[in-house]
């Protein structure tokens, strides 16, 4: 793993741990995560493979990180304080995020350091996986995937939270 490589996966799972302390829902608790991902995107995801299961593999990936992400969001405690909205991601909501961009650091460690590279190439075969540039849009979607269903949730929750009845309208009756 490059020193990049790291760091910005370092940064993903250290996201979470922001907000494990309240704190004040604010543009940044959408934009550090989205500018992080948005910066894996850019940097490792030359192009999508589309032969063999590629996009099996893919597709697979990136349910596994919707789910996290949607109950990552669904696990994160939003309150109303003092006229603005707090943030507090929950021991389930961490658990989940860390496994996340911990299982795809991990994966990459145990391909590249571990040994794993010649069982992930049999998986491959077996399973017409045609390259390692599959795995690498698979990972990289996931992550993605799973910190924009993540931050949508924590929105969508959001505006729920927000959100002022209208009085009911009075209507004048003429007699």
């Amino acid at each position: 793993m490059t020193t990049t490589e790291w760091i910005t996966d370092i940064a993903l799972i250290l996201v979470v741990f922001r907000q494990l302390r309240e704190g004040r829902l604010d543009a940044k608790t959408f934009l550090i995560p989205l500018g992080i991902v948005g910066f894996v995107a850019y940097s490792y995801l030359g192009t999508i493979p589309t032969a063999g299961n590629d996009l099996v593999l893919i597709a697979t990936l990136m349910a596994v990180g919707a789910a996290l992400g949607v109950a990552g969001g669904v696990y994160t405690r939003i309150r109303a304080l003092d006229g603005h909205l707090m943030i507090k991601a929950g021991a389930v909501s961490a658990i989940l995020w860390v496994v996340g961009m911990g299982a795809r650091m991990g994966f990459q460690l145990w391909v590249e350091h571990g040994g794993g590279a010649d069982d992930v190439a049999r998986f491959s075969l077996a399973h017409h996986i045609t390259s390692d540039q599959a795995w690498v849009a698979a990972f990289v979607l996931m992550a993605l995937t799973e910190v924009v269903t993540r931050v949508g949730t924590i929105y969508l929750r959001s505006r729920t939270r927000t959100a002022v009845p209208l009085p009911a309208p009075v209507l004048d009756r003429v007699a």
